[in-house]
């Protein structure tokens, strides 16, 4: 249990999702048995008896104390009251004179009810599960297997886009001249990518959820996952329907085309250099928010995964069952996959990196599409992203190409003069000065010395 010193301090932090104060002066307070149930079913928390919602503590008359223990052990026994039962931890304290008892619930493997109600947790409080969607999702959560591995017995290989398969062979050929799979059939690529299983409680063997995501035609993931869909969403000016739409019901391998041609076609770029290469900031950054909504989701979740560009933000959210609750960032980061079959598949298409890479990126490059701007990551049974765009002031070079030339000018002859990138490029002397500038600004090079004299230095950690 926790000391004197860590009670105090997590009454100092007040109520929240994981700490809950009842007054119980002579007896045990029946609404204790919602917050556990709520605690049981969510990440579990602690309990403080004796302690005011505003965090002072009362206190709790000491005869009282055996009858609360008690009461508190038998229904959580009773399953008329805690269905099923569960265990619960609790011990006395005395602080600064007052007798208070921690209560201390730990996360279920199991959904549990008090009362036939079924109760979740918050930041707000303990609240009811009213709807079969929001049961659903408990049960979701605390399942021990993941969805993507549910076996279909009655799928066949006629289920899949045969074309798909060779789109795969293809991409691993880019980067692998000996892939297995480029020789491999469509079934034994299947089988590789473990994605067709033997499940054990049935005995029965097929392909799996994965594959049907992956590679499956529209009407073939309709059946197995009819709740799988993505809306994109453009409402720049009309906020409360959209400007745009594209309902993308495609398996996942088109429907990353589709969602990157929809952000590319209302988003703008942004010119970049690292190192000798030009990037595609945009690209960088929306390929992890794109990639994260579409591996890391979970399918059965009833919500429908959205990407919505707004006037200066793009948002996406989709369905979760979560890790940790809150914000993410870089420095809290605890890298885990929802479905770690489909991840394995996609990284051997390098459309993923290692776990937890896709949040370094978007913190890496976000301050750089936007000027200070960092993603806003946050975790909880629906899994948001926010990133920031500014298509006010853009800082798009729109000649890319010319761009390029003058760096090439630049590496080639350090010492070249803005009359000679004239003659060169065949432009005015404005022109010149105006890309010099842009590429200043941008932090791809600097000048060094005297205008006259000196040199220009290309970054290459910019």
């Amino acid at each position: 249990m926790l000391s004197i010193n860590e009670i105090k301090a997590k009454i100092a932090q007040g109520e929240g999702i994981s700490i809950e104060f009842k007054t119980a002066t002579e007896s045990l307070p029946r609404n204790v048995f919602e917050s556990i149930c709520a605690f049981l079913n969510r990440k579990g928390g602690h309990v403080f008896l004796g302690v005011k919602n505003n965090g002072k503590i009362e206190g709790i008359r000491a005869e009282s104390i055996p009858d609360i223990l008690q009461t508190l052990a038998n229904d959580m026994n009773n399953t008329q009251i805690m269905m099923p039962p569960a265990f619960v931890e609790s011990e006395v304290f005395d602080i600064d004179g007052k007798k208070i008892i921690c209560i201390y619930v730990p996360e279920s493997h199991q959904a549990h009810s008090h009362k036939g109600i079924y109760y979740d947790r918050n930041n707000e409080g303990d609240f009811k599960l009213t709807t079969h969607h929001l049961i659903s999702g408990l049960y979701l959560r605390k399942q021990d297997v993941y969805s993507e591995n549910k076996v279909f017995p009655l799928l066949t290989i006629e289920d899949f886009v045969t074309e798909d398969f060779d789109y795969v062979r293809n991409i691993v050929s880019v980067f692998d001249k000996k892939h297995l799979w480029i020789s491999m059939s469509n079934e034994e690529i299947l089988r590789s990518a473990k994605m067709y299983l033997r499940d054990e409680q049935t005995g029965n063997s097929g392909y799996t959820l994965a594959a049907a995501l992956v590679f499956g035609k529209p009407e073939t993931i309709a059946r197995v996952c009819p709740q799988y869909k993505t809306d994109a969403l453009c409402r720049k000016v009309d906020v409360l329907r959209y400007d745009d739409r594209d309902t993308v019901d495609c398996n996942l391998l088109q429907a990353y085309d589709r969602l990157m041609s929809f952000v590319r076609k209302h988003t703008p770029d942004r010119f970049y250099i690292e190192g000798d290469v030009r990037l595609s900031i945009r690209d960088i950054i929306f390929r992890e928010m794109i990639t994260n909504m579409l591996i890391h989701r979970e399918f059965y979740s009833y919500f429908r995964a959205t990407l919505t560009i707004y006037k200066d933000t793009v948002v996406t959210e989709n369905g979760s069952i979560p890790y940790v609750m809150g914000r993410i960032t870089p420095e809290n980061l605890k890298p885990h996959t929802k479905n770690p079959t489909i991840f394995a598949f996609f990284k051997q298409l390098h459309w993923v990196e290692d776990l937890g890479s896709g949040v370094r990126n978007m913190y890496k490059y976000c301050p750089i599409y936007v000027k200070g701007a960092t993603p806003i990551i946050e975790e909880d049974d629906i899994f948001k992203i926010t990133i920031r765009y500014d298509e006010e002031k853009p800082d798009v070079m729109q000649d890319v190409p010319t761009y390029e030339k003058v760096l090439a000018l630049l590496r080639e002859n350090p010492k070249i003069t803005a009359y000679d990138l004239m003659a060169e490029l065949k432009m005015s002397e404005r022109g010149v000065r105006k890309i010099l500038t842009k590429l200043v600004e941008s932090n791809t090079i600097e000048r060094q010395g005297s205008r006259k004299d000196g040199i220009w230095i290309i970054l290459n950690n910019v």
